[in-house]
């Protein structure tokens, strides 16, 4: 796995920009010219919308949304929270693409953990989540929406490190409305930066996904 730091705070990505960078990467990995490549960033704060995004889960304010191609529904990418782009050749014979997301799963789950935060899977909700106590309904920390093309990977996960996080006030967040989103800062009590998270991203990337 070969990593490329395309840019973070305070020299933060335009979304369109990465991805633009993103579908050049993927023609060379679907082409076998390039390795497997994650792209890891900070984005300026934007709005996207997988495709499955419904009128009524976009901002309540009219703030503008990207329209992306990937699954998944509406979410925030902004300062303060890692977003990785896995672009991988998928070995499976059919194309597996849960499978992929469970990876990306598991590789978010292992680097919550890092900082003493435990996360997990929720049953017909992709990301990875803290369950309900005291403080909150569940409240999700990191999002996955993917593609696949020429059997190739694009999009890929976004984790909350010491966003801010009031961006989900103003939609219908993942499309859940009986949840929340947190950080792993909120959660672990103390300060973790994307800067901080970053090398165990790296790790935990390579291991699950090779």
């Amino acid at each position: 796995m070969r990593f490329v730091h395309l840019g973070f705070a305070p020299d933060l990505v335009d979304y369109l920009d990465g991805w633009e960078r993103q579908r050049v990467v993927h023609a060379a990995v679907a082409e076998g010219r390039e390795p497997d490549t994650t792209l890891l960033l900070e984005h300026a704060a934007v709005y996207t919308a997988g495709k499955r995004t419904q009128p009524e889960q976009r901002p309540f304010d009219g703030t503008p949304v990207v329209d992306v191609d990937r699954g998944g529904l509406i979410t925030w990418h902004g300062p303060g929270q890692l977003v990785g782009y896995p672009i991988v050749a998928l070995p499976e014979v059919p194309i597996d693409v849960v499978a992929h997301v469970r990876r990306l799963e598991e590789a978010m789950m292992r680097m919550t953990r890092e900082f003493g935060v435990e996360t997990v899977r929720v049953d017909g909700r992709s990301g990875v989540w803290v369950l309900a106590d005291d403080r909150g309904p569940d409240r999700k920390l990191g999002a996955i929406g993917v593609r696949v093309s020429r059997r190739t990977t694009m999009h890929g996960f976004a984790l909350n490190c010491d966003a801010d996080l009031s961006w989900a006030d103003n939609i219908v967040a993942c499309g859940i409305p009986d949840a929340g989103v947190s950080s792993i800062s909120r959660e672990a009590g103390r300060t973790v930066t994307v800067q901080d998270l970053l090398p165990y991203a790296e790790k935990h990337l390579t291991d699950v996904l090779g």
